[in-house]
């Protein structure tokens, strides 16, 4: 796919990303709005990855850093990854390969030692999309969350 190139987004980016994931993405985020994909992007520029192919969006990751995210504090260390999501017309064509690349050198670039990703438990297509990339399930920990009010 020689085509293909990965940017970060930008705010004019926002209500297509936000139709994308409709169509390619799994699931839904409380974030999964104009205002938090905004939030997103001005807060951490570098953060959401887009990959076009001829200038068609076909794929998107979250490649967020927490904790001390800048290098000359020490690097970050929550290195997380949302939104992995690929246009069903480009699987399997090295797109999310591509984009989880572009995501560990962001990681690595900013001192991360680990990426850690958030994947639906019924989703078994994207199983084996993130073992192919060398990840795993962590099966001593599980998720807690909260949605906060506002």
């Amino acid at each position: 796919m020689s085509e293909l190139s990965i940017r970060p987004a930008g705010e004019g980016d926002i209500d297509q990303v936000l139709a994308f994931w409709r169509e390619a993405a799994e699931g839904t985020s409380v974030s999964d709005d104009r205002e938090g994909v905004g939030r997103l992007i001005a807060r951490d520029p570098e953060a959401l990855l887009l990959a076009e192919h001829d200038g068609q969006l076909v794929g998107t990751v979250i490649a967020g850093c927490g904790g001390t995210s800048r290098p000359e504090a020490g690097g970050g260390w929550r290195c997380s990854l949302y939104r992995l999501a690929v246009l069903p017309s480009h699987r399997r064509r090295g797109v999310s390969r591509r984009l989880l690349a572009a995501a560990e050198a962001r990681f690595a670039a900013l001192g991360g030692r680990r990426g850690d990703a958030m994947v639906l438990d019924d989703n078994e297509r994207a199983h084996r999309a993130w073992e192919a990339a060398g990840y795993a399930p962590q099966p001593l920990w599980s998720r807690w969350v909260k949605t906060l009010p506002g």
